[in-house]
């Protein structure tokens, strides 16, 4: 049985303009001590999912099932849902600087997330805890900073910091929402870096949201690429980097900055993003899909790519390279200097 399994998870919301359909009947799995990336590009569904998954919208619609090591979150009473986060599912926002509050030092955080699911640890201990904490995660004297305030660590320190926060309790996911998303490229393999050590350390399990193909590419074992408010395809990483079966996804791939080819010119994918409050019939993918044909006015499933194992695509298509032509230059570079 995985960690997570969340099973046709739609969300909704009402809005002066109408309803906005944010997620719809998306189903994923995140299995013990992996790394589940779900990517796609803004409005896509991906960080209203995990938000959902975790109580932490309000005012939604919800239904589905998401079942965590045996739990049913979804409609869960508020007091699971706080047993729950930190203690069982770290979470890592996109801003540290408005996730921790200015008014006081970061240890001072650490010790209160510790002490707010165990009362019985004292401030002293837990206050030591901090410190052990800040230095894991790689934060220069760690002793002495655990008493400065947010507003005095660069950006990818007070990231650091949200890992710490994160990981306090040892907690058996960590889901990381565009982690690295503010912060420059040297800074966010840094970060990237220290969140595998702590995988490795712990066998703790990761989602991790992102638009970055990089990220991906650098983290994951297992992909899931949202667009609409919908899965299109999951696929272990390799295999979907290589081998893409959804035109989506392909875009997205052969939209990337080659640097192995000076000069390249991006393809970006035509079009504009679908609105969610007026999603088109069918395949959302299908006004800007270069493949389209009649059957994608229907909703395909997601299912089994042939000769693929573990690899899901949501297009009635058998393949969208039928035609040949390699993967995505870019794409297979990303590969290359990934771990």
């Amino acid at each position: 049985m995985a960690l997570l399994e969340v099973r046709d998870l739609h969300v909704e919301f009402d809005t002066p303009d109408g309803v906005v359909h944010a997620v719809r009947g998306l189903s994923l799995d995140v299995e013990r001590g992996a790394t589940l990336a779900v990517v796609g590009e803004s409005g896509s569904g991906k960080s209203v999912a995990t938000q959902t998954i975790t109580g932490l919208t309000r005012g939604a619609r919800v239904r589905g099932s998401a079942v965590f090591d045996g739990t049913e979150l979804l409609g869960a009473p508020e007091e699971t849902l706080r047993r729950v986060r930190g203690a069982q599912i770290g979470m890592i926002f996109q801003d540290p600087l408005s996730s921790l509050h200015p008014y006081y030092p970061v240890g001072w955080q650490v010790v209160e997330m510790i002490r707010a699911h165990d009362r019985s640890v004292s401030k002293a201990a837990a206050r030591e805890r901090a410190v052990e904490l800040l230095a894991l995660v790689g934060i220069p004297r760690a002793r002495q900073r655990v008493d400065d305030y947010p507003h005095q660590f660069s950006g990818g320190m007070r990231q650091r910091v949200m890992i710490a926060m994160a990981v306090a309790l040892d907690p058996a996911l960590l889901i990381a929402d565009e982690p690295t998303t503010a912060l420059d490229v040297t800074v966010q393999a840094q970060v990237l870096e220290v969140m595998q050590q702590l995988q490795e350390r712990f066998g703790t399990a990761i989602v991790i949201i992102t638009h970055d193909l990089g990220v991906v590419a650098d983290l994951a074992d297992d992909v899931v690429v949202m667009y609409g408010g919908r899965a299109m395809e999951v696929a272990p990483r390799r295999e979907l980097f290589y081998g893409p079966h959804h035109p989506y996804t392909e875009g997205l791939l052969r939209s990337l900055p080659s640097r192995g080819e000076p000069g390249a010119r991006l393809t970006p994918v035509p079009g504009a993003p679908p609105s969610l409050i007026d999603p088109p019939a069918g395949c959302p993918f299908r006004p800007r899909c270069p493949h389209a044909f009649a059957d994608c006015h229907d909703q395909p499933p997601l299912r089994p790519v042939p000769g693929a194992p573990g690899h899901l695509s949501a297009c009635f298509l058998p393949t969208t390279r039928t035609a040949g032509g390699a993967p995505p230059a870019a794409a297979v570079h990303e590969l290359q200097e990934a771990p």
